[in-house]
This record gives structure tokens, C-alpha cells and sequence, in this order.
């Protein structure tokens, strides 16, 4: 397969490049899957919300984007995780690959908005989050004929069709990957598949140093890859877009600083999340102490960015390319990856007996429900 060429577009507007994505359509149809069952953890807990790391590259990794395609998956990611209903905590988008930190509500409780008088109303208002009013108006009023026809039972039907897309991980990520598909096929006048079988998922435990960690190696992405000194100088991931003030940016960081939105500034959310990225994000050095091993920042920039807080963090999951942020499966306490393992007992052979599995670099004690060799960042 041949690399794809960047368009040439360039002098056209951003907003003119970005029609197709901004733009509120109808449906798309579903497309098949061709790419086999890859197993997935899901949580089946008593936990109101769990918290995934999704990873999905292009075909073969050859297709690269260019910075108006990395903005028109940023703003897709945004708008399909305020229609399904998840919360973006982080995120970020490649050249050839995007991760994304992403929390799941158990759908009973999301979908509470939706009940007792003007529920109904509700719902159709929070189509339009992605729908044309167009569209919307024509769904309310086939409802309604149903209705006056006394077909209540399909009227129901189809409007319980739309709830099953709510909360749902698998779901957000094919529409995100899909739609996103469909608009860059279009921009660069190609065809076929555009991604590489179905995306990577992780189990995260969300809180602690669990959650700690894959945010960090999320918004780190940029650094490791040597395409600039500081995150917030990388556009395209969670932390940059919640030091430019973004509100929503700020509101899933929050999840990992445990802090108020509104204290994103005033309560020390944007300085605890930024002493967790430069205490985690060291570059690595070779055995001489003379060439980087690893990107990142220096340690004394760390060192400037901490203000002599506390000490640098020793933690090596960052230091590495750790499979385990793509393939572990879960990751989290001892006990959060045995109960995980628990419920999902019947996706393991019978000689497994036990789920957790500690990462020994890690110096807080997390654990996965798969070991994994770990590979040096070269």
C-alpha cells in the first residue's frame, strides 16, 4: 500500500477543510467488521464509570496526517464523546495513530436524563449534538405517527436503538473511526480501509496511580517521539488543549488531578497535572550519561518545572515502550485486576487461575491482566 500524499489544499481556509467533520448529518450506515474478535475487558462491576486507553493506527502505519487531518480527528473525537456519552479525559493524535483516555458510565445511570416528563424531549435535544435539526424534526415526527397509528412498541423500538449507542466504548470508537474514515477518503481522493484492524484497548484503573501513569504516557506521546520539548506545545493532546483553556480539556484532566474543574487554575489542578507529566517524562540516558536513549525533558527542566516540590519520580513505566499500555489488557491495583478477572472469567482457559500480574518497574505496586515483555526505547 502507498503512503498517502498531503492534499493540495493547503491555502483553502481551516474551516472550509473542516466542513465535513463540523457538519450534522444523518447516519452513517454500519459498516462490517472484517478484522476478527480481538479480546476485550470491559467492566461488569458495581463501578458507576470505568476508564479505558484506546489505541488505533493506520493501515500498516504508512498513512501519515497532516496538521488540518489531526484537527479534524480532534474535534470528532469531542463531538462522538459528547454524543455517546463518555468523557474524554486525554488524548493524543499522531501522525499515523491517536490514543485517547476515555471514561465509560454505566448507561442505567447516564440515561436517567432521559426519564419521567420531557425526557423524551430531552433525548431528541441531545441528538442534535450530532444530527441536523433537519433530521431530528423528521425522527420526532415518525415517532409521533407511529404513536397515532397505536404502533407504540416500534416507536419504542427505535428509540431504544438510539440508546444502545450511548456508553458504549466499542460503539464510540467505530463511529469515531468510521466517520473520521469516510471525511479524510474524501479529502485525499482515496479508497479502502483507512485503519489498521480494530483498535487496542486498556482497562484502566481509574484512580491513583494507575489512571496517573497512562495519562501521562498518553500526553507524553509528543515528547517521547522528539517532536517538541514541552507537551504543551503539541496541539493535538489533552494537556495542550487545557493550557489554552480549554473547559472541556480541563474537565477530563480533572478526573487525573482529582481536583475541581473550576480549580483547574485557582485550586493547582494545571500545576499538579504538569509536576506528574515533567516528574514522569525524564528523558533516559545510555550507560555514558551522554546520548538520549529516550526523549523527553531534561531533569533540569523537571527539576525548574517541580520548584524543588519533591523529588523526581522513579517511576519507569514512562522510561519505557511499554506494551502494557496497549496489550496489558487491565491495568491497576492487585485487587481492581482481580475482580476485573473475576467477571470476566470466561474469556480465559480453565488453567488460569488468578488475574493479576505485577509490573515490576513499577514503584507503587501496579499490576496487568497480562504479562508482557518490555521493550527499551532505542
Amino acid at each position: 500500500m502507498k503512503t498517502s500524499k498531503s492534499p493540495e489544499n493547503q491555502s483553502i481556509p481551516l474551516e472550509e477543510q473542516l466542513v465535513g467533520i463540523n457538519a450534522k448529518t444523518a447516519p452513517y450506515p454500519a459498516a462490517r467488521s472484517w478484522s476478527g474478535g480481538r479480546r476485550r475487558i470491559l467492566g461488569k462491576g458495581p463501578l458507576e464509570s470505568y476508564t479505558y486507553h484506546v489505541m488505533s493506527r493506520t493501515c500498516g502505519g504508512e498513512v501519515f496526517w497532516d496538521d488540518v487531518e489531526k484537527e479534524a480527528l480532534r474535534r470528532l473525537l469531542w463531538k462522538m464523546a459528547e454524543f455517546s456519552g463518555v468523557r474524554l479525559v486525554t488524548y493524543c493524535i499522531m501522525g499515523n495513530h491517536f490514543h485517547a483516555l476515555v471514561d465509560v458510565p454505566k448507561r442505567e445511570i447516564w440515561l436517567e436524563r432521559f426519564v419521567g416528563v420531557g425526557g423524551e424531549e430531552k433525548l431528541f435535544e441531545h441528538l442534535r449534538t450530532l444530527y441536523s435539526r433537519e433530521f431530528v424534526g423528521l425522527l420526532r415526527q415518525e415517532i409521533g405517527e407511529l404513536r397515532r397509528l397505536g404502533m407504540h412498541t416500534l416507536a419504542s423500538a427505535k428509540l431504544e436503538a438510539i440508546k444502545k449507542r450511548f456508553c458504549d466504548l466499542s460503539i464510540f470508537v467505530k463511529e469515531v473511526k468510521e466517520r473520521y474514515s469516510r471525511w479524510f477518503n474524501k479529502r485525499r481522493g482515496r479508497k479502502g480501509t483507512l485503519w489498521m484492524d480494530r483498535y487496542k484497548s486498556v482497562m484502566v484503573e481509574g484512580k491513583g496511580e494507575p489512571l496517573h501513569t497512562m495519562a501521562a504516557y498518553i500526553d507524553l506521546n509528543p515528547v517521547r517521539a522528539g517532536l517538541v520539548k514541552d507537551p504543551k506545545d503539541y496541539r493535538w493532546c489533552g494537556y495542550a488543549e487545557a493550557v489554552s483553556g480549554s473547559r472541556r480539556a480541563q474537565r477530563g484532566l480533572s478526573k487525573v488531578t482529582a481536583k475541581p474543574v473550576d480549580g483547574w487554575e485557582a485550586a493547582g489542578g494545571a500545576e499538579a497535572y504538569r509536576c506528574l507529566l515533567f516528574s514522569t517524562g525524564v528523558e533516559v540516558k545510555d550507560a555514558q550519561n551522554e546520548n538520549a536513549v529516550r526523549q523527553g525533558v531534561t531533569a533540569e527542566e523537571a527539576r525548574q518545572v517541580l520548584k524543588e516540590k519533591g523529588r523526581l519520580s522513579n517511576t519507569e513505566m514512562v522510561r519505557l515502550r511499554v506494551r502494557y499500555f496497549s496489550d496489558g489488557l487491565v491495568l491497576g491495583s492487585k485487587k481492581f485486576v482481580e475482580t476485573v478477572f473475576i467477571e470476566n472469567r470466561d474469556k480465559f482457559g480453565p488453567k488460569r487461575r488468578d488475574g493479576a500480574r505485577r509490573i515490576a518497574e513499577s514503584a507503587g505496586g501496579l499490576f496487568a491482566l497480562r504479562r508482557l515483555r518490555k521493550r527499551s526505547v532505542g
